[in-house]
């Protein structure tokens, strides 16, 4: 695959670990329960007496779409407040970002694939970032075309440029794992452009650069709506079921602050809870006001598209056998050289504890 820069990335002080990751520890556990010890912290964090003064909380997502629609129903709804949280919500603009973020200190909570939390782990950092809650199963993402094409094959795309994305992330990841099912090399059958901001993705494929853009929503609706593309085929649904994004914490977080991540995925269990209950067109009322610049009718019809592909999972556990899957697209993509401990990056603990609030 030719890498062809045609922007740069503003760096940051993880990208060269996140994209050059090696396994420091091959063990494997198989406990499916594991947990942090939260024991004998001095935690000064409020319990579940909300009538106390609001826990500040600041939450790095990835991107801000449609596609995590259960986090903004919880939102809009008050789960986290009526949990004695006030969340702040930022946007990193890539996974590499956020875990920026999260490592120095400037988000309490990241919103991204599990993968960036392999990768610091493997480069061996001491406090690395531990995921306790899980939101989506399936890849948000869609592949847009210049033309209609009702009839698509990913053989068409042999002699293509599309625009992908960030070398090690999950979603150009989850790209090249469908490339290969379908029996593309994504070294040599197409270009990949993997140096275009994830923000500007939509942007410079409106501006005539690539064949074909990988998008998520609300940007692959929009790019239809604008006459520049139109949406032929979805990654979720090619891909199968895959751990795409999760909630993480670094583990110093979560060992002095317990409370809070329990009462971070109480609330959003609730929304899982909701969108897996409610109407497109329900939640698409709910979340609106996170997205102004999105008429209600556009706003129902994505939460549509994802919610007819089973996008939200129904608990918020992360499951050893869903990670172990992502270690393994890590290792076909040539981005892990040794599997990570599923007991050292996971923790269900929270999860289960929410669920048997239900």
């Amino acid at each position: 695959m030719k890498k062809k820069f045609i922007s740069v990335i503003l760096a940051s002080a993880l990208t060269v670990g996140l994209l050059s990751a090696c396994g420091s520890d091959s063990s494997k556990d198989k406990d499916a329960n594991s947990k942090i010890d939260t024991t004998e912290t001095g935690s000064n964090t409020t319990k579940s007496d909300t009538s106390s003064a609001p826990v500040s909380v600041t939450l790095n997502e990835v991107a801000h779409s449609i596609f995590y629609a259960p986090m903004y129903v919880a939102i809009e709804n008050g789960y986290f407040a009526d949990e004695g949280l006030e969340l702040t919500v930022t946007n990193g603009f890539g996974a590499d970002k956020v875990m920026t973020a999260l490592i120095s200190g400037d988000a309490d909570i990241g919103f991204m694939g599990s993968e960036s939390s392999i990768y610091v782990y493997a480069e061996g950092s001491d406090d690395y970032a531990v995921n306790f809650a899980g939101l989506t199963q399936r890849a948000g993402n869609f592949l847009v075309g210049r033309e209609a094409n009702d009839n698509f094959e990913w053989s068409e795309l042999k002699g293509k440029t599309v625009i992908g994305g960030r070398a090690g992330g999950m979603p150009q990841m989850l790209f090249e794992y469908i490339l290969k099912k379908n029996n593309i090399n994504p070294e040599t059958d197409l270009e990949i452009l993997q140096n275009v901001d994830f923000g500007s993705t939509s942007a410079a494929f409106t501006s005539g650069i690539g064949d074909y853009t990988v998008e998520f929503e609300p940007s692959a609706t929009l790019l239809e709506q604008q006459g520049e593309g139109h949406v032929i085929a979805s990654l979720g649904v090619e891909s199968g079921y895959v751990p795409y994004t999760a909630y993480c914490a670094k583990k110093s977080y979560i060992k002095k602050n317990p409370d809070v991540i329990q009462k971070f995925t109480n609330a959003t269990q609730k929304g899982l809870d909701y969108v897996n209950t409610h109407s497109s067109a329900e939640i698409a009322a709910i979340i609106a006001p996170q997205f102004k610049e999105t008429d209600i009718a556009t706003i129902t019809a994505i939460v549509e598209r994802y919610k007819s592909q089973d996008t939200w999972k129904t608990s918020t556990v992360f499951t050893e056998d869903s990670f172990n899957l992502l270690q393994d697209i890590l290792t076909q993509a040539g981005e892990l050289k040794s599997p990570v401990p599923y007991s050292s990056l996971v923790t269900t603990e929270f999860s289960e504890k929410a669920l048997n609030k239900q």
